[in-house]
């Protein structure tokens, strides 16, 4: 792609796709700046889209701004595009999370045009989170290692739970649950971000539409939205009896670190959608530090736990509303 090609409506599009990353809550903590004199994105955080009381180090917005900035390299590699990516340019500036060059030139560590991020790129549009039931089918070894490779290449760790690890995860992921129903900040914060739909237009946060049916034996691992207000007449259901529970971790455990362990999570995302394998997460632990450190495997178990996902076959879940363009993209000359 020339630089006369290089359009704005291009730079749209990469953002476009950029921003149909998860994101804690689906708050899109994310702004995107283009300079078109040297072609280049600033991916910023939104700090005023940050929950203090969940997410104090704002380690789970650097997460899911991690997760945006894959979703871009992938759809550069779509439109033909190699880039150089430089985390956290600027230590003085906590928000300017990464720079990205794009047609970056040879001189430059780059992805260049990236066939296997390239091949990503249809899964940016039908990946979803669902939270309704999986059904007992285990995922192939081969599809695994796939998973594994995916978030390896991104400098993390993937480790699917075998028990008696998994009983002990799906035990901190409830009792976090709980915590979560006690804490009324958190409570107050989640409902925040909830959006009912006969009432709001969301743009953004959580519709009810998403929420997913509950549990009825009541051990199912997905946050539940409804929070301590659960409506009546919602939908009990039987979900799987065992969960296939996979843990994300990084070595360290710095912003850095944080935006790319989300990288790596939406790379596994995307190579889960192609394999037809639906998702959705089970971050509560992750959210108290005293229960974050007993995640890890008592035998085998290194690094820093970031994220937990639910994995199967069943629904793909539906789309959830994204914030317009002309609120987190701006070009400037």
């Amino acid at each position: 792609m020339s630089a006369q090609t290089l359009t704005d409506t291009v730079v749209a599009d990469l953002v476009a796709d950029a921003t149909a990353a998860p994101s804690m809550h689906n708050a899109q903590p994310w702004l995107f700046r283009y300079t078109r004199g040297d072609r280049t994105l600033a991916l910023r955080a939104d700090f005023e889209r940050a929950m203090p009381a969940a997410d104090p180090t704002t380690r789970a917005l650097h997460v899911g701004c991690g997760a945006a900035l894959l979703n871009l390299r992938v759809s550069a590699a779509h439109h033909g595009l190699a880039v150089a990516t430089t985390l956290l340019p600027a230590p003085s500036d906590p928000a300017f999370l990464a720079a990205v060059r794009l047609d970056a030139g040879f001189d430059a560590p780059r992805d260049r045009a990236d066939e296997a991020l390239r091949a990503l790129h249809p899964a940016i549009a039908d990946r979803h989170t669902s939270r309704y039931p999986f059904d007992e089918q285990p995922i192939p070894d081969e599809v695994r290692a796939r998973l594994v490779s995916a978030a390896r290449t991104e400098g993390a760790d993937l480790a699917f739970l075998v028990p008696p690890h998994l009983e002990t995860v799906l035990d901190l992921i409830r009792d976090a649950e709980g915590y979560d129903r006690g804490d009324p900040a958190r409570e107050a914060e989640q409902e925040h971000w909830t959006r009912y739909t006969k009432t709001d237009a969301p743009v953004d946060g959580i519709p009810d539409y998403a929420f997913g049916p509950r549990d009825a034996s009541e051990r199912a691992t997905n946050r539940d939205f409804t929070g301590t207000g659960a409506p009546a007449g919602r939908a009990r259901v039987l979900f799987e009896r065992r969960p296939q529970l996979a843990l994300l971790s990084t070595a360290d455990d710095r912003p850095a670190d944080w935006l790319r362990a989300g990288q790596a999570l939406e790379r596994v995302l995307l190579t889960a959608t192609l394999d037809s394998v639906s998702t959705s997460f089970a971050t509560q632990p992750v959210e108290w530090p005293d229960l974050r450190w007993v995640l890890r495997d008592p035998v085998h178990g290194t690094g820093n736990p970031q994220m937990i996902i639910r994995m199967g076959y069943g629904p793909t879940g539906p789309r959830t509303p994204r914030r317009r363009l002309d609120r987190v993209l701006t070009i400037e000359p």
